[in-house]
């Protein structure tokens, strides 16, 4: 019982895997898409679905600071959808803000450099949002 993380941009999707009792995340690959093309990354999803034994979904939602619902989270909204409609697993949608940054954030102060933090920024955000999710559900203990 693992929950898959998605950091769903125009261009690429972070993903990142909990383990299996679900207390921490681990970052997986960024996936390219084309959002004008409708190329949405499914066919790459559905593997890794399938390779971790997936039963949940978390998406990212980047709200605006004042809490409204810009086109990012319009696009999210639709994203959930369409994961819905294709895997029909549970999809929760994740307030993001600020994740991107702090992410970053995270990544320079470990010194990496600025061509390999775009390679993993994705990913790291991706990280972040399942681990905030993961911590929201508390302990089981």
């Amino acid at each position: 019982m693992r929950i898959m993380g998605l950091d769903v941009g125009s261009r690429t999707v972070g993903v990142a895997i909990s383990d299996a009792l679900g207390w921490t995340a681990q970052g997986i690959e960024t996936i390219q898409i084309n959002e004008e093309e409708g190329e949405f990354g499914l066919e790459r999803i559905k593997e890794l679905v399938s390779e971790y034994a997936v039963t949940e979904f978390v998406v990212g939602f980047p709200k605006n600071m004042n809490n409204t619902v810009g086109p990012r989270g319009e696009a999210s909204e639709q994203y959930k959808k369409l994961l819905e409609d294709t895997f029909q697993l549970p999809v929760k949608l994740w307030d993001e803000r600020l994740t991107t940054m702090a992410a970053e954030r995270m990544l320079i102060e470990a010194d990496v450099s600025r061509k390999k933090r775009k390679k993993v920024i994705d990913k790291m955000a991706a990280v972040m949002i399942l681990q905030g999710y993961l911590d929201s559900k508390g302990s089981v203990f």
